[in-house]
């Protein structure tokens, strides 16, 4: 969906300026001077015309610049975003066990997603610096001095209506939207592959050695064993049978009996 909101409010754009020229003599006026213009935004083929307020002689003008790469870098980009993104839920749903097959699934997500991140990123810095240069071209100030009857302090040109570019910010605005939405996607992608799964093992083994090496220390040696106190032979004289059922150990009643 922000997919889709990218290319289109960008792809789909169309817009137009006003001028008015009022020259001296009043027959040479043109107060109404409209200029369209869309995507790609190759203004420098946008063509108008424009009085010279000089015997009725018309000069035909165009708008300068050239932004249809970066404009269509980004809907490009946005397509097939769109696309990717349709044939990867198709397979989510649908295709779950060949998807995990040999991890070689995840893989191919995962870096096909990290690639989209970036080029979100470079696709919308490059558009939103071709959007600053569109609208510097089509700022009916800036026009106006394209004119050679506005060079004359004698007529007076005037911008009537400028064009208006909220699709197109918004257009940049979805862009790093994409970009935000699909670097965010890269650790739940990357949870998906082996290389999560591997190390998640290699924290559980290491987890597992830890334990087996704190059993071989001296908590688990019996201090009460043959070399404890209480299983030396006592004073008591006899063998009776407190050496006998002492669990202690067995070197205490054994020694006790050698003894006698």
């Amino acid at each position: 969906l922000f997919a889709i909101f990218a290319f289109a409010t960008c792809g789909g754009y169309s817009g137009e300026l006003r001028l008015s020229v009022d020259c001296a003599n009043k027959s040479e006026s043109d107060l109404s001077i409209d200029i369209a213009f869309a995507y790609p935004f190759r203004l420098h083929q946008v063509n108008f015309e424009a009085p010279t307020c000089e015997s009725k002689r018309r000069e035909t003008l165009a708008l300068i610049g050239d932004f249809s790469s970066s404009a269509e870098f980004f809907v490009t980009i946005a397509v097939f975003s769109f696309l990717y993104s349709l044939a990867a839920t198709v397979v989510y749903i649908f295709f779950q066990n060949k998807y995990r097959e040999n991890n070689r699934g995840p893989l191919i997500d995962f870096i096909v997603t990290v690639v989209f991140s970036f080029l979100w990123l470079v696709s919308s810095s490059a558009w939103a610096k071709g959007l600053s240069d569109v609208k510097v071209a089509t700022d009916p100030d800036e026009v106006l001095l394209l004119m050679s009857a506005c060079k004359q302090q004698s007529n007076k040109c005037l911008p009537v209506r400028s064009p208006v570019m909220s699709s197109l910010n918004t257009s940049v605005v979805f862009g790093y939207l994409n970009f935000i939405l699909w670097a965010g996607n890269i650790w739940f992608v990357f949870k998906e592959t082996g290389w999560h799964s591997s190390g998640q093992r290699h924290a559980a083994d290491t987890m597992e050695k830890q334990p087996a090496g704190y059993n071989q220390g001296g908590y688990n040696q019996d201090s009460y064993g043959p070399a404890g106190g209480y299983n030396q032979p006592g004073s008591y004289g006899q063998v009776g049978e407190y050496g006998q059922s002492q669990s202690y150990g067995q070197s205490g009643p054994t020694s006790f009996a050698n003894q006698i």
